[in-house]
Formats: C-alpha cells, sequence, structure tokens
C-alpha cells in the first residue's frame, strides 16, 4: 500500500487534528501523547523500542481491533500507542488470528526498517496551547 493512501486512512482514523502522528513506511503509526521536539526521531525511537517481534515476549502479543465504519484492521500491540493498519486484502485469510499475525509483521519490518514517511503535528492545530 503506498504512503500517500495509508496517510488518507490515518487521517480518517485518527480524526483529531489535535494529534500528533508519525506513519511508518509498512502502516505501523505511532501516536505521539507527548509529543516535543522532532516527532519523526521521537516515534521512530518509540518504534525502535517497541516496533521489532520478539517472540516468547510482549513485544510478541497482538490485539485486533475490527474497522466497523472503515475497510480493515487496526492491530495493537505490546504498546498502546504504536498500531498498525491492515487492509482487507493483505491477510491471506480474515480471520483474527491471521489478521494479527499480519499486523505484527508489518510492524516488525517498520521497527526494523525505520522508514518514516508521514509526520502529523497537532502542536499547532487552532486552539493548542504551545
Amino acid at each position: 500500500m503506498d504512503a500517500e493512501t495509508l496517510t488518507k486512512i490515518w487521517t480518517r482514523l485518527l480524526a483529531d487534528p489535535e494529534k500528533s502522528w508519525v506513519l511508518f513506511e509498512h502502516g505501523t503509526c505511532v501516536v505521539l501523547t507527548a509529543p516535543e521536539g522532532d516527532l519523526a526521531e521521537q516515534a521512530t525511537e518509540l518504534l525502535r523500542e517497541f516496533g521489532p517481534v520478539h517472540v516468547g515476549s510482549p513485544a510478541a502479543d497482538f490485539g485486533v481491533i475490527d474497522l466497523k465504519d472503515a475497510e480493515g484492521w487496526v492491530v495493537t500491540g505490546h504498546h498502546q500507542d504504536v498500531l498498525t493498519y491492515v487492509a482487507p486484502h493483505e491477510p491471506h485469510e480474515p480471520s483474527e488470528f491471521a489478521v494479527g499475525l499480519c499486523g505484527r509483521s508489518k510492524r516488525d519490518r517498520d521497527g526494523g526498517e525505520l522508514h518514516v514517511v508521514h509526520v502529523a503535528d497537532g502542536r499547532h492545530a487552532p486552539g493548542v496551547e504551545v
């Protein structure tokens, strides 16, 4: 999935313009609850720590959120602010397990490659005090 499509999806999912978030190449989004400094660097540090999968550890755990109003799923992991989008065509079957493994795999790739494709800086949205 291309960066523009992923950006549109996450913009719709994280509709609050005051949210700051960073999107990585394979669909992993890091929501920054305390944004400061360079947002891409801040998100990269979080994903470097919480992106890679280590089997038998909390890093291998996942949860699946079915997007009722949008197509696809969001896969959660061991950090509440690291989320990965999985499109309907991506898992080999639409079971929760297959979707979760697909999302976990994408998060692992993003956590290793660390390629930022979009930064949404909500710190300067109307109504946000700096």
